[in-house]
């Protein structure tokens, strides 16, 4: 069996009264992401680990801000878009391993929303997905509330 490891980051600024979605998930709050999709940073840092691992490039390159198609998308397209390139590689998603940097709100309310509904999309079972919440204890833009920010690892593999 061949393996490989994706990582993916990313950072949206918050601005009130838009939607928070993470992971597929609409969290309740009064600031959500600023982007040129619905701003889903989890999905977003999901899709470019994916990408990476598979070596396919980034969101960027596949689903560019520039293009006016992806105004407004939901970012789940963006993930099983880069999923359906992954397997037509040859390759298969092993497990996601994420975490969410953000001030408030707390994210344990969501957690098994979020982590189901990355379950769903990624095709794994739920014990193959990990989500974590994060604080930076008012520190940099996700601790001052201005962002909020993710990172995930993904393993792929082939026999």
């Amino acid at each position: 069996m061949t393996i490989r490891v994706g990582q993916g980051w990313d950072l949206h600024r918050l601005e009130t009264g838009r939607p928070l979605v993470l992971g597929g998930v609409t969290v309740p709050s009064d600031k959500g992401e600023l982007g040129h999709s619905d701003g889903d940073v989890l999905l977003h840092a999901i899709t470019d680990a994916v990408l990476g691992a598979a070596a396919l490039g980034d969101i960027g390159r596949h689903f560019p801000p520039s293009d006016e198609r992806w105004k407004g998308a939901a970012s789940r397209v963006f993930l099983e878009t880069a999923l359906r390139l992954t397997r037509d590689s040859g390759w298969e998603l092993g497990n996601v391993d994420a975490t969410v940097v953000l001030e408030r709100p707390r994210l344990a309310p969501c957690m098994d929303s979020i982590r189901s509904s990355i379950a769903s999309l990624c095709g794994l079972p739920l014990d193959a997905v990990s989500v974590k919440a994060k604080t930076s204890e008012g520190v940099n833009a996700a601790g001052q509330r201005q962002a909020v920010e993710a990172q995930a690892v993904v393993l792929i593999h082939r026999d």
